[in-house]
């Protein structure tokens, strides 16, 4: 700061004023100091170099380094002149803040005033394009580059590879990825987040496998885009090898791979080692905690969660609407009912929290799983937005659960309302209406579903073995094991009735005899990717099924019976939660 002070008084005797000046500037730039670039402005302005392009660009910098880009914006729109390097100051310092669209219309003000870029100028439009998710405009400035530029370089290319894949044109993204004569450490990252970002998990690793190849060091993005695909196909074994790739590399401790492991593991049904990495980081963000949090609410871990929130209170952490989300979920898989509303209570009054549609949601499900549908629907009249299908959707659920045959008339359709070629929303509604026997009512829905167009979902299982997925419909016979498959099943079920079990065929949704339901439960596809598992997965390893669809409470009764009778960890996750099955009882405590 002395150096500042001793600018104010004796600037005016400088004989070079614009060049000693340029120092003092990058000094408030480093420091960030808001208050000294002003009363170096004042100073430059009084010795008459304010007109000087030099000055002029290192001022427009200054404000933007300092977060006001008004200022910037204005010194620039004042400028007597401007060249390449004002140009590239302002585009740049609009897209490093995070505002795309205005460094996009600065761009294109440029190119209509006739100023020839550079490959500075490409760069820092790229990024805005990326910024902005400007597919279109990102398109036309690479036609520009191609045009102009006479040699790309691996700058330029890593951020034509990341606009692409932020703007969701993988396709695009690979083209330029494959031909880049060199590729630096950016270039491979930009291409695996791309892919992961948009759900080409597959292509997400086989791009971190190549990094692997040529043996080029990974940092903090390349393993947490990596990890982040693990998590989305839950390859428990993948996520594994990249977590000691991380290890390795002396990553593992780096908060953005520590929240990644962590939602890698409870992705892939792996909660306790999920902690294991919680516990150990030697730093946590709000992410972090939301992670963990998160995992033990999908698990169905409803004290956990609340306790992990608290922790997160007491280490000084403020929570977000993410969090409050997660505490709010697990309180609805648990059915704590009086702590989600609490909860919900406290994010306005205590975190000055607005509650957004999710946690309406949360607490509508809260409330309709807990049987309490006449409040989950006043709650739904008095919220402040129009309820969207995934409330309508849980109080369907909960009108299943709890037969209200007139809410769930209401429910279904604002559902067919929202979501006209939604399937499941039909099936959901026949579901309900066959497990209280109105087979009339449930051929009128199907009917409706025939006449809207919309398709019913192929309930699917798989389960890897020995590094291949193998996959299971109901009634399924196309798999070589066939054989081994039902005549497994077979003696597993003679042994559950010895041991007390009723087929719950209620959840048999067709109107034929009970002899007959009873067969047709016997048979569906998690109940055969069990049978398969136990056949051919080790005894001292956990069998890990997933499905498309809800498991049904028939085969979720027939699981606890075999985790008992087998003597096997059984963990199924569903697309609502996780089950882990183990002497003969279920995490989620048959509340689900």
């Amino acid at each position: 700061m002395k150096k500042l002070h001793t600018l104010a008084t004796n600037i005016k005797y400088l004989n070079n004023g614009s060049w000693d000046t340029l120092d003092f500037l990058q000094d408030c730039i480093k420091k960030k100091s808001m208050a000294s670039g002003k009363n170096i402005h004042a100073h430059i302005i009084k010795t008459g170099i304010s007109n000087d392009v030099l000055v002029g660009n290192n001022l427009i910098n200054m404000y933007a380094k300092c977060c006001s880009l008004k200022d910037s914006r204005q010194l620039f729109d004042q400028m007597p002149e401007r060249n390449l390097v004002t140009w590239n100051t302002i585009i740049a310092a609009y897209a490093q803040s995070g505002n795309g669209i205005e460094a996009i219309d600065v761009f294109w003000k440029m190119q209509q005033e006739g100023v020839r870029q550079d490959m500075f100028t490409f760069t820092s439009a790229i990024q805005a394009c990326a910024l902005a998710a400007a597919l279109r405009e990102g398109r036309q400035i690479h036609t520009l580059i191609v045009k102009i530029l006479v040699e790309f370089n691996v700058f330029v290319e890593s951020s034509l590879v990341d606009m692409y894949a932020k703007c969701g044109s993988t396709e695009d993204a690979r083209k330029v990825f494959d031909k880049m004569p060199e590729r630096d450490l950016v270039s491979w990252n930009a291409m695996i987040a791309g892919y992961a970002a948009n759900s080409e998990d597959e292509e997400a690793l086989d791009i971190f496998r190549q990094v692997q190849r040529v043996d080029m060091n990974q940092n903090q993005f390349t393993l947490s885009s990596a990890l982040r695909a693990c998590a989305s196909l839950a390859d428990l074994q993948e996520g594994v090898q990249v977590h000691s790739v991380a290890t390795k590399s002396g990553f593992q401790s780096h908060v953005y791979v520590g929240t990644a492991l962590v939602d890698m593991y409870a992705k892939c049904g792996s909660i306790k080692d999920a902690y294991t990495v919680f516990d150990r980081m030697p730093e946590r963000n709000v992410a972090a905690w939301n992670a963990m949090i998160k995992g033990f609410a999908h698990h169905g871990r409803g004290n956990e969660t609340l306790q992990i929130f608290e922790q997160m209170q007491q280490a000084g952490m403020k929570p977000d609407e993410i969090t409050f989300v997660c505490v709010l979920s697990a309180c609805s898989h648990a059915g704590l009912m009086n702590e989600g509303q609490h909860y919900f209570d406290s994010m306005m009054q205590d975190y000055g929290i607005t509650p957004n549609i999710r946690h309406y949601a949360c607490m509508a499900d809260l409330l309709g799983r807990g049987g309490c549908l006449q409040e989950a629907e006043d709650l739904i009249n008095k919220m402040p937005f129009e309820p969207n299908a995934a409330i309508w959707g849980s109080i369907l659920g909960a009108c299943r659960i709890h037969d209200n045959m007139e809410l769930a008339g209401r429910a279904a359709e604002r559902l067919f309302e929202l979501e006209p070629k939604n399937a499941g929303n039909h099936v959901l509604l026949s579901n309900t209406y066959a497990a209280a026997g109105r087979w009339d009512d449930v051929e009128k829905v199907w009917k409706l579903m025939k006449d809207s167009g919309a398709k019913k979902d192929i309930g699917l299982s798989w389960i890897e073995a020995k590094s291949k997925v193998h996959v299971f419909v109901v009634g399924d016979r196309s798999h070589p094991l066939t054989e081994e498959i039902y005549s497994k099943l077979e003696r597993l079920i003679q042994q559950m009735k010895e041991s007390g079990y009723v087929p719950k065929t209620n959840f048999s949704l067709h109107d034929v005899e009970e002899q007959q339901k009873e067969h047709l439960l016997g048979y569906h596809s998690e109940k055969l990717a069990l049978a398969f598992g136990l056949l051919i997965i080790p005894i001292e390893v956990t069998i890990r099924i997933k499905k498309n669809l809800r498991m049904c409470g028939d085969c979720h009764t027939a699981f606890k019976f075999i985790s008992n009778i087998a003597m096997r960890e059984i963990i199924v996750r569903d697309t609502n939660r996780f089950h882990h099955f183990k002497n003969g009882v279920c995490s989620c405590g048959d509340y689900w």
